[in-house]
């Protein structure tokens, strides 16, 4: 039991001396392994701003030009949509309210033969509904999407990517019992 504790204390103590090592000083100057980053609290913040009050300048503010045209496909193709569902649904809505009147409608020929039924009317005009109805809330997600999108990649701009760290995972085969070993390796280049 002593023994146990003793060998816990040795390994606390030579990981907590192993990772403090941050810095480095070679003759007498300090050379720091971490990088300044500016650091601005604000930038999610005005990114999503910026992205509500016009999708796509947000990801401009984060200077990622690469991403406004796929927001505005997203956002311009759900409207499109959404603007086809509600000319169907009023085509199809003035035909049924025209025949429910007693007056000529596109559906009817001219000489009174009716090629659609007036269930087959309600029928297209619930169809076309629900999918009007569905690409506004697709219109919607996509806005709110794009805002978040915009704050995350601003929130993830500020942390430090060096190019010197690498994690290298491996599967090695143990040469005696001929079973995969599953390892990793971490590298920092100072």
């Amino acid at each position: 039991m002593n023994s146990k504790i003793t060998l816990l204390a040795i390994l606390l103590l030579y990981f907590s001396v192993n990772t403090s090592a941050q810095e480095l000083s070679v003759e007498g100057t300090e050379i720091s392994s971490k990088k300044n980053v500016e650091f601005n609290p604000l930038s999610p913040a005005k990114a999503a701003f910026y992205s509500a009050i016009l999708p796509g300048l947000g990801q401009a503010y984060n200077k990622k030009y690469w991403k406004i045209p796929i927001v505005y496909a997203a956002i311009g193709t759900s409207i499109y949509v959404y603007d086809f569902n509600d000319t169907a649904f009023n085509r199809y809505r003035t035909a049924y309210k025209l025949r429910l009147a007693g007056k000529q409608d596109e559906f009817t020929n001219d000489d009174g033969q009716v090629t659609l039924s007036n269930d087959a009317l309600l029928t297209a005009q619930k169809g076309f509904k629900k999918d009007r109805d569905l690409s506004m809330l697709v219109t919607g997600i996509f806005y709110v999407l794009q805002i978040v999108e915009a704050s995350v990649n601003a929130h993830l701009i500020q942390f430090n990517i060096d190019e010197n760290i690498s994690f290298n995972p491996k599967l090695i085969q143990h040469d005696y019992a001929n079973k995969p070993i599953v390892g990793a390796s971490f590298k920092i280049d100072l």
